[in-house]
């Protein structure tokens, strides 16, 4: 099994080699201190660039988690970043609007804020280069990230890392639990119900390309009905998909919190990474 160790976190942030801004609007800044800073207000779409060291043999956009409500971008954005970097990717950490939040215009963004930037950031990408590309997200950017992963872009990805992500079962159709809340703000929920990623009677938000999951068995916040439906519909129509379920894993385990057997789940996807990149080649 490859064993690349996992990068050690600086003591002081690790900046990215720079930001990419895409749409208009003030600068993003990030509350808290790193390495736990989050984005809770999020003014314009940036991609923030980590190039790796060695010679790149692929890139990824990388999907931070926070619910929707903010960005968790140290630990589920630039570590990941980090870990990928020493894998021989160039990583770009999707800075994201967030649906139902003020745009600064005296409304708020629409539903599909998320997916509209994200198509943005895919635009840009495929005029910057050749390398294949892969789609990495944890938590709600998991979410987003399998939602990327179905869309008829030119710039086609050649798989997708989903970790502990509400991919299906908020819809509400299919909530797991039976019976929970809708979430605030609106256009969140309205987001999950237009995008149930795994879910055979809704075929667009079934991934043409291949799926690695990581997830926890006892996650409260992200049940494993999430990833069980996906993998039933990938049974059912022939995809292709690598699941790992953890029974000692926290929600949010991420690359940090990794005390019990999901500390292999990096290497598990680096060994799943090289076979995708591979059968691409």
């Amino acid at each position: 099994m490859p064993a690349t160790p996992l990068p050690v976190l600086p003591a002081t942030p690790a900046e990215p080699d720079r930001v990419i801004v895409l749409t208009e609007g003030a600068e993003n800044v990030a509350g808290d201190s790193w390495p736990d800073r989050r984005f809770y207000t999020i003014n314009r779409l940036e991609l923030h660039e980590y190039k790796t060291r060695s010679k790149a043999r692929a890139r990824a956009l990388v999907y931070a988690g926070g619910g929707y409500l903010n960005l968790v971008h140290d630990k589920e954005g630039i570590e990941v970043a980090l870990w990928l970097n020493a894998l021989g990717f160039d990583a770009y950490v999707l800075v994201h609007r967030l649906p139902g939040t003020d745009n600064g215009a005296g409304g708020v963004f629409p539903k599909d804020i998320a997916l509209t930037d994200g198509l943005k950031a895919l635009d840009f990408l495929s005029c910057q280069s050749s390398l294949p590309l892969l789609h990495i997200g944890l938590s709600s950017g998991g979410h987003l990230a399998g939602v990327m992963a179905c869309q008829p872009h030119d710039l086609k990805a050649s798989g997708v890392i989903i970790a502990y992500a509400p991919i299906n079962a908020n819809h509400k159709d299919y909530k797991a639990p039976a019976g929970k809340p809708d979430f605030p703000p609106a256009e969140k929920q309205a987001f999950y119900n237009d995008w149930p990623i795994g879910i055979a009677a809704d075929p667009h938000g079934i991934p043409p390309i291949p799926v690695f999951l990581a997830y926890a068995l006892h996650d409260q916040a992200v049940p494993l009905d999430h990833a069980l439906n996906l993998l039933k519909t990938m049974q059912s129509t022939g995809g292709d998909v690598e699941a790992h379920i953890f029974p000692q894993a926290p929600h949010g385990f991420a690359l940090r919190e990794l005390e019990g057997t999901h500390d292999i789940w990096p290497y598990l996807a680096e060994r799943w990474i090289g076979r995708v990149l591979s059968s691409n080649a």
